[in-house]
C-alpha cells in the first residue's frame, strides 16, 4: 500500500492462514499487519531514519488513563530524561483526519501533557505545537527533527 512517506523495507511474516505480521522495532516483536499498523510502522521508520528520533525513546501502544477510563496511545516520544514530548495517533489510509480525530488525541493529551501532537493516516500528516505559556496551538509546516523539540 503506497503512502505519502519514503519507502522502507520491513520484516514481514506470512502465516499459513494468509495473515501477515510486521516486526515492530519499538516493541521488539511481530504484530498483526493491519492498515493502521502499516501507517504506524512506516511513519515511525520515517521519524527514526529521516528525523533522527531514537527508537529507544519511542513507546508504542501503552495504556493511559483519561478521565478514569483506560485508553491506549499509538505512540509517544520521550526526551532523554524520560519526559513525554510528543503524542502520535495513527489511522488507516482510508480514515480521514477530522476534528474528531484531533479531539481524540487532545483528550489523550490531558494525562500526558506533551508539547507536540501528531496525527497521520499515511497520506496526510498534521503536527502541532502546544505553547503552554500562551495556551496557543500552532500547526507546524514540517515534523520537527528530534533535537529541535522543545519541552517547555
Amino acid at each position: 500500500m503506497d503512502l505519502n512517506l519514503p519507502e522502507y523495507s520491513f520484516k514481514i511474516l506470512h502465516s499459513e492462514e494468509g495473515k501477515k505480521q510486521i516486526f515492530d522495532e519499538s516493541r521488539r516483536k511481530y504484530v498483526a499487519l493491519t492498515p493502521e499498523e502499516w501507517v504506524r510502522q512506516n511513519f515511525l521508520q520515517y521519524m527514526v531514519s529521516e528525523l533522527d528520533y531514537p527508537v529507544s525513546l519511542i513507546s508504542v501502544e501503552k495504556g493511559l488513563k483519561v478521565n478514569s477510563m483506560q485508553k491506549r496511545f499509538d505512540a509517544v516520544v520521550f526526551n532523554r530524561n524520560g519526559k513525554p514530548l510528543m503524542l502520535l495517533e495513527f489511522k488507516a489510509p482510508e480514515v480521514k483526519i477530522t476534528q474528531k480525530v484531533m479531539e481524540q488525541i487532545s483528550r489523550y493529551n490531558l494525562s500526558l501533557n506533551v508539547n507536540y501532537l501528531l496525527v497521520s493516516n499515511g497520506m496526510q500528516h498534521f503536527c502541532c505545537y502546544i505553547d503552554k505559556k500562551s495556551n496557543e496551538i500552532q500547526f507546524l509546516r514540517e515534523i520537527p527533527v528530534f533535537n529541535t523539540l522543545s519541552d517547555n
